[in-house]
């Protein structure tokens, strides 16, 4: 546990890609229109926090805390989610720009990404049971011996599931979404 607790405040406009963001444990916060691209938020914690319009390109996240943190219209190209403290983890994401992120290994269960774009993301070995994708960009994401049990894809899109490398009893998909799940057998579908 971190030595200073900042609780219950708002942070707007404020650009961290230089000097940082201090380290402590903040608690229900916001942070608003922030720039924090490729700084360190490694050994902070954020509990019951939400990021809004703000800048987390490249970003590192060493043994970070997030417990029920909430992103919308966030840019985070190229985090590493798996480097997070997976004790209590709960994200949440709506509206964001995604691409190139890892969540190896992660367990993420009933995570919400509503219109995200997530194309060229590691989802490898993650456990994402329960998990809702709506309207969303997987183009070039990996599933590989994922847990996508009851996860919901129907209105998601350009994604290459292998149903015999991935659990995917009682997930969701639409009928278009059909070629994502047999793209390995070179079919042509109509």
């Amino acid at each position: 546990m971190n030595e200073t607790i900042i609780e219950d405040k708002t942070f707007k406009g404020t650009d961290y890609s230089k000097a940082g963001l201090a380290l402590g444990d903040y608690e229900h916060c916001s942070f608003i229109n922030c720039d924090f691209s490729n700084s360190n938020l490694s050994k902070i914690s954020f509990t019951e926090c939400k990021f809004e319009q703000c800048n987390l390109t490249m970003v590192i996240l060493r043994d970070t805390s997030m417990k029920t943190v909430s992103f919308i219209n966030c840019k985070l190209l190229g985090l590493h989610f798996k480097d997070c403290n997976t004790f209590l983890l709960s994200l949440n994401f709506d509206g964001c720009l995604l691409n190139l992120t890892s969540f190896y290994k992660l367990r993420l269960k009933k995570t919400a990404f509503k219109n995200c774009s997530i194309q060229e993301s590691d989802f490898t070995e993650s456990d994402l049971m329960g998990s809702l994708f709506d309207n969303c960009d997987l183009s070039g994401a990996i599933f590989q011996n994922t847990l996508l049990e009851r996860a919901d894809f129907r209105t998601a899109w350009n994604y290459s599931i292998d149903p015999e490398l991935n659990r995917v009893k009682k997930a969701k998909f639409s009928i278009n979404g059909l070629a994502g799940l047999l793209g390995k057998y070179d079919l042509e579908i109509y």
